[in-house]
């Protein structure tokens, strides 16, 4: 059996009943060690950039570069793989389970819900806490 067919086999009821493979913005904004994996197209992260200077690290790898850019990805963090839609991002997941990252996690939503996790309201109960 493959790497990729190991992450596969593993991913059973439980383990998407319990969305293990999940994560919502505001939730991994408020969670320690992580990096934002931004695997859009380098035309869309051009065109909307995500600094997030108060939230987390975010790496920008477009997904085709995944695959030669690897070891730019730590294995010591939560890593919350972003795209616009979820396609790419959960790609992204699957590949980098079965290359041994185990705290990864697909960042839910797209655009609109990670906007919403840093409106002013919410970014200054980070920044005053």
């Amino acid at each position: 059996m493959n790497d990729i067919e190991k992450v596969i086999s593993e991913m059973d009821f439980k383990y998407f009943g319990t969305g293990q493979h999940k994560m919502d913005a505001d939730t991994f904004f408020a969670t320690d060690n992580t990096i934002l994996l931004d695997v859009r197209a380098k035309e869309e992260q051009e065109s909307i950039k995500l600094s997030l200077t108060h939230h987390c690290k975010v790496l920008e790898i477009p997904t085709n570069e995944i695959p030669k850019r690897i070891n730019e990805i730590p294995k010591d963090k939560t890593i919350g793989v972003f795209c616009s839609a979820g396609t790419r991002a959960t790609i992204i997941f699957a590949y980098l389970k079965s290359k041994g990252y185990n705290d990864v996690k697909i960042i839910l939503g797209g655009y609109l819900p990670l906007m919403a996790a840093v409106m002013p309201g919410k970014l200054y109960k980070k920044l005053n806490k």
